[in-house]
């Protein structure tokens, strides 16, 4: 059995390293299309291979979608007329795979051939013969899995290789630089969809927080190499770009992809212990020295007083009796002026299901709070809690930017931030976490985003 998190504001002398570990605030305006959306046909968007299943419908939807934004977007992003791929788009079931349905170019043209079996568990843009290739039933278990419309961002994503196959690849030759590029454009696309300009989909808000959960499948694994010739980036990379696009456009896809883009994904070093994941007490005591000093340096730069730390506590399962803090499993207590974190029911498991960063995430959020409340601002509405996720994310670039490096022995490694995503996807929009709040996934990942790359700018610490 752990100990509870009883140390109020530990000083740690660690001999371990922590592994494993100015914009607006991105919203999901998401909405449906101006009008019912339309069925496209087969006659309209020939795709070769294609089946009349409802996955092979909707990739074909999506398709037709994305080009006719890239017919708008292209010339006005790129200065010249948008030119259809010449290779066409080609369905691939693996399973029940009938050859006679391709031509003898397989996926691909003369000179470049793709068997179509070679498709399986795959969708992708080749640039040799500008062509889009999906396996379907891969396809189909993504919608299972996170939604139909992770289909249609795949497809986005490939649509904006085939784009970069017009306006040029990365000059430095960085797989994860186009990777990243052309998850951007997916999610310039996917908010050209959310605003109700498509023909053929609609957008729900809700489905914008299955689109960020799906990209932990498509994140390279932890730990890997970003330099490697296949290397797609780490989760928070991948969603990050996507943010970029959705928030910002094409012209920042266009433009903020050069060889100084900052990327997370790193390899695991000798010193990441047990792949990237440090001992919960470590993390306890680090969390507990680093954040009082995030907020003596914070406070007074932004208040002009000094900041006095609240205790940290922990409890199971029925919540100190606090106005304010009700059952939930995390809040911050105005009353003792504490924060409080449910091991059993949210600190044990978020640490034994996602990693240690996911702890550390917990524990930043109500401290923020506290830090709110000490200056006087709203501590439990809506822009409160964006605020938090926010400041949640300038802290972790702090641990990013080794700036507590003087105070603990420990460091941020692969994969940290890939658990702050994952914990305000899977426990940020939980009642017992942020109670009647109306936040999505999606919202908090971007007021986390927001603080991780632009500082305390965009976090709402003036009111």
């Amino acid at each position: 059995m752990r100990p509870l998190l009883h140390r109020a504001l530990p000083v740690a002398a660690a001999a371990l390293l922590l592994t494993g570990c100015a914009v607006d605030t991105v919203r999901g305006q998401a909405s449906p299309g101006a009008g019912e959306p339309t069925e496209v046909t087969a006659e309209q968007f020939p795709i070769t291979g294609v089946s009349e299943e409802p996955i092979d419908q909707l990739a074909r939807a999506a398709l037709a979608d994305v080009e006719r934004f890239w017919s708008e977007a292209y010339p006005e992003y790129f200065g010249e007329a948008y030119v259809p791929l010449a290779g066409g788009y080609f369905s691939v079931d693996p399973g029940d795979l009938d050859e006679s349905r391709y031509p003898e170019t397989g996926i691909g043209c003369a000179g470049s051939y793709t068997a179509p079996e070679d498709v399986a568990g795959n969708a992708f843009y080749d640039p040799a013969c500008d062509v889009i290739a999906y396996d379907r039933t891969m396809l189909q278990e993504l919608s299972d899995d996170y939604g139909r419309f992770l289909v249609p961002v795949v497809m986005a994503h490939e649509f904006g290789h085939a784009m970069q196959g017009r306006f040029g690849f990365a000059a430095s030759g960085r797989s994860i630089q186009d990777e990243t590029q052309a998850d951007c454009l997916a999610g310039a696309w996917t908010r050209w969809v959310a605003d109700g300009r498509a023909e053929h989909l609609s957008l729900r808000e809700p489905e914008l927080d299955d689109v960020v959960r799906g990209f932990l499948l498509l994140r390279d694994d932890v730990g890997s190499d970003p330099d490697d010739v296949e290397a797609h980036g780490s989760y928070f990379d991948r969603v990050s770009a996507f943010y970029d696009g959705f928030d910002t456009g094409v012209a920042t896809c266009r433009d903020a992809f050069g060889e100084d883009r900052l990327f997370t994904a790193a390899e695991f070093t000798p010193y990441d212990l047990d792949e990237g994941n440090a001992e919960f007490d470590d993390i306890v005591d680090w969390v507990g020295t680093t954040l009082p000093a995030f907020w003596d340096e914070v406070f007074p730069a932004a208040f002009g007083t000094e900041f006095r730390p609240p205790a940290v506590a922990g409890f199971r399962f029925d919540a100190p009796d606090c106005a304010g803090l009700g059952d939930r499993d995390l809040g911050y207590c105005p009353d003792d002026d504490t924060v409080y974190l449910d091991e059993s029911e949210l600190a044990v498991p978020a640490y034994d299901e996602i990693g240690d960063f996911a702890l550390a995430t917990a524990m930043a959020l109500p401290y923020a709070l506290a830090a709110r409340d000490q200056a006087g601002l709203s501590i439990d509405d809506r822009a409160a809690i964006d605020s938090a996720a926010c400041l949640t994310g300038w802290y972790a670039q702090q641990w990013y930017s080794d700036a507590f490096g003087d105070l603990i022995d420990a460091q941020i490694s692969p994969g940290d931030l890939d658990e702050a995503v994952q914990f305000l996807l899977q426990y940020g929009v939980d009642d017992q976490v942020f109670a009647n709040v109306d936040a999505s996934g999606f919202e908090l990942v971007g007021a986390f985003r927001t603080g991780f790359l632009g500082g305390g700018a965009g976090c709402g610490l003036g009111g």
